[in-house]
């Protein structure tokens, strides 16, 4: 499958959410769009016009312009740049004096969980440090901030695990507290190279600038070994991120060979959608609604209302497939499995925003596409998450399905999805921008 190790690259590289938008840049930039800024006034946007536009650098929003944008309804598809795992606390560095010798420091990272994480899974895992610096390059101007993405394989953190031997219980179920369980080790600092300054000295040496020059830093954790392809065929994968990386890049996909037509097409990369989606780039601001907006610059308010009414909407958001392990965890006769195809999402109490008609339309879509489709729904003895989908409709009046491909292991620090279902939602993708 030709798109397999392109997708292998672009999860490899996409290891937070701030290289995730960095690599969808770089691509859309290879494919012909160029960025367009929130803070330009005017955006000039002509029929079949290829733009991106970034927020807060970890959210990205790219559209191919109808052929009139001022009357052009919209075919939208969002998805999700970040994944559950865990994030430096400021001043991170907390040194061991038990475990330190006289010349270095044993030094250990203050972390806080980010989003619903299965900590378990991060245990024993070799560990690298990515995400944004913020540098201050001339004292002289110290308003005058810049930002850089950064990717740390080296040193290579780990956090620990306690031996059985010290923990009888272990395989009876543990409960973990993040404070005390999950603390990444760093290692031996050398007390002149300052074990409180640890983790801005090696960014700087990263970057190749002065520790003085960083003001702030927003840095997670990343498992280092790469996607794997598993299972008797070889066409699952698994890695970290698949939620929701593999949509996202789906969506991306989907719009690069859907090309221009009548309606505008639209890929909206929301972060912050595993903590609530409560942010300026998250699906619940009216980002999308904005860059919309302007896209329909000459439509009055009254016609882009119109324009919206007119529009559809796909959430795309990773779902469960049965785990051969726990089937009576799964509603009895919805089994979405692995290879399978897309997967509607319903819920009766509206945690997804698929109705009847929304998921007709998707079925027929899929139809077109000649693939196959399933449906996922709690198990009725089970509460379920919820997605973008119904956040970002509450603010923006858009008829809309929720939808994903089906994983093992959702927010683990690896998932398995199937390659197959990768293929399969690209092409049901680029049915639904195209009609």
């Amino acid at each position: 499958m030709a798109f397999g190790n392109n997708f292998f690259d672009f999860m490899g590289r996409s290891v937070s959410n701030f290289t995730a938008v960095e690599t969808i840049a770089e691509l859309l930039n290879e494919e012909g769009f160029s960025e367009l800024r929130e803070s330009d006034f005017c955006w000039n946007v002509q029929p079949g016009g290829r733009h991106y536009v970034i927020k807060n650098d970890s959210a990205i929003f790219a559209f191919i312009a109808g052929e009139e944008p001022s009357a052009a309804p919209f075919r939208l598809i969002a998805a999700h740049s970040d994944s559950p795992g865990f994030r430096l606390k400021p001043n991170p560095e907390m040194t061991v004096t038990g475990c330190s010798g006289s010349d270095d420091l044993m030094v250990k990272l203050n972390v806080e969980k980010y989003g619903g994480a299965i900590l378990s899974s991060w245990f024993d895992r070799p560990l690298g440090m990515s995400g944004r610096v913020i540098l201050c390059p001339d004292r002289d101007l110290p308003l005058e901030l810049e930002t850089r993405i950064v990717r740390l394989e080296e040193p290579r953190l780990i956090i620990p695990n306690l031996a059985i031997h010290f923990n009888r219980e272990v395989n009876q179920g543990v409960a973990l507290s993040v404070q005390k369980d999950m603390l990444p080790v760093l290692g031996y600092v050398s007390k002149t190279l300052g074990g409180k300054n640890a983790i801005r000295n090696l960014l700087a040496n990263h970057l190749e600038v002065e520790p003085d020059q960083i003001v702030d830093f927003d840095i997670t954790l990343f498992d280092l070994q790469g996607p794997e392809q598993v299972g008797a065929d070889g066409l699952w994968v698994n890695c970290g991120r698949l939620d929701d990386l593999a949509m996202a890049w789906c969506a991306l996909q989907a719009l690069i060979e859907a090309g221009s037509g009548s309606t505008t097409r639209v890929m909206a990369i929301f972060d912050n959608e595993e903590t609530g989606s409560g942010t300026r780039q998250g699906a619940h601001s009216p980002v999308l609604r904005n860059i919309m907006r302007r896209i329909s610059a000459d439509a009055t308010d009254e016609q882009f209302l119109a324009l919206v009414a007119q529009s559809a909407f796909v959430s795309a958001d990773c779902a469960h497939a049965a785990h051969p392990n726990y089937l009576e965890k799964m509603d009895p006769v919805n089994l979405p499995r692995l290879g399978g195809g897309p997967v509607i999402k319903v819920n009766a109490n509206c945690k997804y925003m698929t109705d009847a008609l929304t998921a007709a339309r998707f079925k027929q879509i899929c139809l077109l596409a000649g693939v196959p489709v399933q449906e996922f729904v709690n198990h009725s003895d089970s509460a379920g998450g919820s997605t973008l989908g119904n956040i970002l409709t509450s603010t923006l009046d858009i008829d809309g399905v929720d939808m994903g491909i089906g994983l093992w292991a959702m927010h683990s620090a690896r998932e398995t999805c199937s390659l197959d279902d990768i293929d399969m939602t690209i092409r049901a993708f680029t049915t639904f921008l195209q009609n």
